[in-house]
């Protein structure tokens, strides 16, 4: 087992909860009590953290210890077309199918997409907790994180993390969605 992945880990875990706490290096080192090069090392996954340590940048970051041990995992969220809770109107051939409420203190951008094929629309993470919902329309794409795109026909939904890298990418000619972008 490569010894180093743990390191890796923790480097990438502190340094993705400091920058969506908008704290700097120094605030946070301040904050846990120690030396702002001790963190500057442990950033970059050089040295040998302490539970001490970590604990106490754990704290400093307002997060849970074991956030800083285990690698993130994107929440996911697919619903197909034909699939989630449906309300039908009594007096017209009309449906309204919820695929995610709104938390409380929610801000929302709601985009219409229009793509053609071709290397598809990457996008570097937004800022800090931005969520984003694609419901497609028309024609057929590859939509989700970098690493995981999601294929989707029409009528089908994916909800994923916007501050991870993600891509839009049309497989057909006329392919039409609706992007609604959440900042919590």
């Amino acid at each position: 087992m490569d010894n180093k992945a743990p390191l890796d880990v923790i480097a990438a875990s502190l340094r993705r909860h400091r920058v969506r706490a908008g704290l700097s290096l120094s605030e946070v080192a301040k904050r846990a009590g120690i030396a702002k090069s001790t963190l500057s090392q442990l950033e970059s996954a050089a040295g040998n953290p302490s539970v001490e340590t970590l604990w106490a940048l754990a704290v400093a970051l307002d997060t849970p210890f074991a956030t800083l041990l285990d690698p993130p995992r994107p929440t996911i969220q697919i619903i197909r077309a034909g699939e989630g809770p449906v309300i039908y109107s009594e007096s017209t051939e009309y449906s309204a199918t919820l695929v995610a409420s709104s938390p409380p203190n929610v801000r929302r951008d709601i985009y219409r997409i229009a793509a053609s094929p071709g290397p598809g629309r990457h996008s570097e993470p937004h800022m800090p907790g931005v969520f984003e919902h694609v419901v497609l329309g028309t024609g057929r794409a590859l939509v989700g994180p970098t690493d995981e795109p999601i294929e989707l026909l029409p009528g089908d939904y994916v909800g994923y993390p916007g501050d991870i890298p993600h891509v839009f990418q049309a497989l057909e000619e006329g392919t039409i969605a609706t992007l609604i972008s959440e900042h919590v």
